[in-house]
């Protein structure tokens, strides 16, 4: 009986936290403009907009590119540091992990002030590559972290006997480290990607409404009243992340990457 109610338990609390996404994908096919749920008949017409719509497909367009090249940035700010980190065990750089992991750990609004502040007095507030560059700062945590756990798992022995048989940095780096830490690097993008795809509040403090992503035109539209199209937004926001986690446990060790068997040895 007892291993039914927990059952039923872990059911209801399943039940519970899709309960918003079941309402919101009922909503996204309603055939009427309306916010209604159940919905009034059924329609794929809103998904469409998103494509035939030049404003909401320029948005996506704008959110892809944002996400493409902040978690780009980041992976490429993350991987060096992370290698320093893991071949320099020293005290003091233990503060470049804390300048790594700060952006992240701040509350969003105080790390979006910081860089509306920051753009403003040099000037380039407004300019699109900002909001890439804020994005990569805010969200390099994630690679960070998840290259650090990679780094951690790498065998030593194998870099020495690398280093043994006359290899320098840099091959060893190209011929055994990356290879070792392929999949957390992927990992580490995919989080940065997914999250910079959602992100509203650094980029609105960074760009305002010069470069309009999903999130932002979702408020701007809000404005004007409310179209079942942001329903639909939503829906394909939350399957590419389906999607994209799903890869992830798939073709790695999603367990690992989050690290959760981080004190194993491969």
């Amino acid at each position: 009986m007892s291993l039914f109610l927990r059952r039923f338990y872990f059911v209801l609390v399943g039940l519970f936290l899709a309960a918003p996404l079941i309402v919101v994908a009922g909503v996204s096919v309603n055939a009427r403009q309306t916010l209604a749920f159940p919905p009034q008949g059924f329609s794929l017409a809103w998904y469409v907009e998103i494509f035939a719509d030049t404003g909401w497909r320029n948005a996506l367009f704008a959110s892809l590119t944002l996400a493409t090249l902040s978690a780009a940035l980041a992976v490429a700010i993350a991987l060096p540091l992370a290698w320093f980190l893991w071949r320099r065990i020293a005290p003091w750089a233990n503060i470049f992990q804390l300048l790594g992991i700060a952006p992240f750990t701040l509350p969003p609004v105080i790390t979006a002030l910081g860089l509306l502040t920051f753009w403003a007095t040099t000037g380039f507030y407004g300019q699109p590559w900002t909001a890439v560059i804020s994005h990569a700062i805010f969200f390099v945590t994630l690679p960070l972290v998840t290259l650090s756990l990679g780094f951690s798992a790498i065998d030593r022995s194998l870099v020495e006997a690398a280093a043994t048989m006359g290899a320098d940095d840099r091959t060893i780096f190209r011929t055994v480290v990356l290879p070792l830490i392929t999949p957390y690097l992927v990992s580490g993008y995919a989080f940065a990607f997914v999250l910079s795809l959602n992100e509203y509040i650094v980029a609105y403090m960074t760009v305002g409404f010069t470069m309009e992503t999903l999130p932002i035109k979702i408020f701007n539209a809000l404005r004007y009243g409310y179209t079942p199209t942001m329903a639909s937004v939503t829906v394909l926001f939350v399957v590419l992340a389906a999607v994209i986690y799903s890869l992830i446990a798939r073709y790695g060790d999603l367990l690992k990457l989050l690290g959760a068997n981080s004190g194993e040895k491969p």
